[in-house]
C-alpha cells in the first residue's frame, strides 16, 4: 500500500560509495526511492480485521486488547484495553463501569494474594502423626458432635505461620495418618514413606531429619534442637540425720586436723611456758592451756599472750592453715544445704548392654532402630507413650517389668 501511494517511478538500484578496503560491501546496490517509502510506510493508517494499523516510533501501534478471563478450558470476555482510555467495557467506549467479575483459580470470586499454579481445584494433602502423648508438638482432636478433627500444636502453628507469610496463597487440608479405628496407621518412618509414594504431598509434625530418610524426601530447615540423649532416675544424697554438719569433711581429714590442732597448742605451749606466765601454773592448768589454745583459734578468741617470736612465727603460719581449712568446710557445708545432691544411677551405655538392663523408647521413634544397632537385646527394649506411661516405667524399675534408663530426642526429654 505505501509503494502504492509513491506510484511509478525510478526504481533503479545504485552503487554505494564504500572504499575499497571494505569486506564485500562494494557489490551492494541501493534505491533512491528507500527514504520515500520509509515516509509513506511511516504515513499509513488503515482498519484491518485485527483493528486500526497505525505504526508510531518506529513500532506498530496497538489500538486494543482484549481481556479474557480463562475457567477451566473455556474463555469469557472481561474487558478492554486501549491506549487511551485504559481498561473499558467495551472497545468503542470509555466507560470503566460494569466489568464482568472475574473467576480465580479454585472458582474463588475473592482476588488471590498472587498467582497460583493450576491445581484442577485440588488442595494440598499435608499428613499429620497420630500420638497418644508429646501432644504439644502435634494433637489430633475430633468433635463428636459435628465430627469435625482439630489438629493444632507447636509444629502446626509453625507450618501455619509459614504458609500465611507466603506472596501467593496455597490451598491445603490436613489428613491425619490415622486406621479407621483413630490410632497410628504406622511408625515415623512409614508416615515419610507416603510422600514418597505420592499419598500426601507433604508431612507436617515432629519428624526428625535422617539420612536415610532424606533420601526419599526433602526437609525443611530445623526449627528445634536435634539430638539423642538418655535419660536415667538419680540418687537423693543428701544426709537427713543430726550429723550431716560432719559430712562436708572426710573422717580422714577430721582427725589429721584435730592431731594439728593438739600439736600447735603443744609447740606453743613449750616455746612460752619458760618465758611467759600464761602457760603456767599446775599440771593439770597447763594441759588445759594446751587444748583451750589450739582450738580457741579457730575463732581468733585466744586470750594468751604470745611472747617469743619464734611462737608468733609458727601462729602466723597456723591462722593461715586454719583460715583456709575454715572457709573450705563453710563452703562445703553451704552447698549441702542449699544445692541439691544429685547422682544418676546410669552413666554408661555400655554397662546397660552388659547387665541386660531393660530400656524405653518412645512409640513409633527411630530410636527402637538406633538401639538395636547399639546391640541392645530386642527382648530388653520397652517402648511408651506419653510422659505419664515414662514416668511409671522408672517407678517399678528394671527388676519389676519397668525399666532402667530410656532413649530419646531432646526436645521429648524437655518435656518429660
Amino acid at each position: 500500500m505505501a509503494v502504492e501511494k509513491l506510484g511509478a517511478g525510478n526504481f533503479s538500484l545504485q552503487k554505494t560509495n564504500i572504499s575499497r578496503d571494505s569486506t564485500g560491501f562494494e557489490s551492494i546496490r541501493v534505491s533512491p526511492v528507500g527514504p520515500n517509502i520509509l515516509h509513506s510506510l511511516l504515513s499509513t493508517r488503515f482498519r484491518g480485521l485485527s483493528g486500526d494499523f497505525q505504526i508510531g516510533d518506529g513500532q506498530l501501534r496497538t489500538s486494543a486488547f482484549h481481556i479474557v478471563n480463562v475457567i477451566g478450558e473455556g474463555e469469557r470476555g472481561v474487558g478492554f484495553w486501549t491506549p487511551d482510555n485504559g481498561i473499558v467495557r467495551r472497545s468503542n467506549s470509555t466507560s470503566k463501569a460494569n466489568l464482568r467479575a472475574i473467576t480465580w483459580p479454585g472458582e474463588s470470586p475473592s482476588v488471590p494474594k498472587g498467582w497460583v499454579l493450576p491445581t484442577n481445584g485440588k488442595k494440598l494433602k499435608i499428613g499429620v502423626p497420630v500420638k497418644e502423648g508429646f501432644s504439644e508438638f502435634v494433637k489430633v482432636t475430633r468433635d463428636p458432635i459435628t465430627n469435625t478433627t482439630n489438629i493444632t500444636g507447636y509444629c502446626i502453628a509453625i507450618f501455619e505461620n509459614v504458609m500465611e507469610t507466603l506472596p501467593y496463597a496455597v490451598p491445603y487440608k490436613y489428613v491425619p495418618f490415622e486406621t479407621p479405628d483413630g490410632k497410628a496407621a504406622g511408625s515415623y518412618d512409614e508416615l515419610i514413606s507416603q510422600v514418597y509414594l505420592q499419598k500426601y504431598d507433604a508431612v507436617v509434625g515432629d519428624t526428625t531429619i535422617l539420612a536415610k530418610r532424606s533420601l526419599y524426601v526433602d526437609f525443611t530447615l530445623p526449627y528445634t534442637e536435634s539430638g539423642v540423649s538418655m535419660i536415667v532416675p538419680i540418687i537423693y544424697n543428701r544426709s537427713k540425720n543430726a550429723w550431716v554438719f560432719l559430712k562436708p569433711l572426710t573422717w580422714d581429714l577430721w582427725v589429721t586436723s584435730a592431731c594439728f590442732f593438739v600439736f600447735i597448742g603443744f609447740v606453743i605451749w613449750t616455746l612460752e611456758h619458760r618465758i611467759n606466765e600464761d602457760f603456767r601454773g599446775p599440771r593439770s592448768h597447763q594441759v588445759g592451756t594446751i587444748f583451750w589454745f589450739s582450738f580457741s583459734t579457730l575463732v581468733f578468741a585466744q586470750r594468751e599472750r604470745i611472747v617469743s617470736n619464734l611462737a608468733r612465727f609458727v601462729m602466723i603460719i597456723w591462722f593461715f592453715v586454719v583460715l583456709i581449712l575454715t572457709q573450705s568446710y563453710t563452703a562445703s557445708f553451704t552447698s549441702m544445704l542449699t544445692v541439691q545432691q544429685l547422682k544418676p544411677t546410669i552413666t554408661d551405655i555400655n554397662e546397660l548392654i552388659r547387665t541386660g538392663q531393660r530400656v524405653g523408647y518412645q512409640n513409633g521413634s527411630f530410636i527402637f532402630a538406633f538401639l538395636k544397632q547399639m546391640k541392645f537385646d530386642e527382648s530388653n527394649l520397652v517402648k511408651y507413650d506419653s510422659p505419664e506411661q515414662l514416668d511409671g516405667l522408672f517407678s517399678n524399675g528394671s527388676r519389676k517389668g519397668g525399666i532402667a534408663a530410656a532413649f530419646d530426642e531432646i526436645p521429648y526429654m524437655k518435656l518429660s
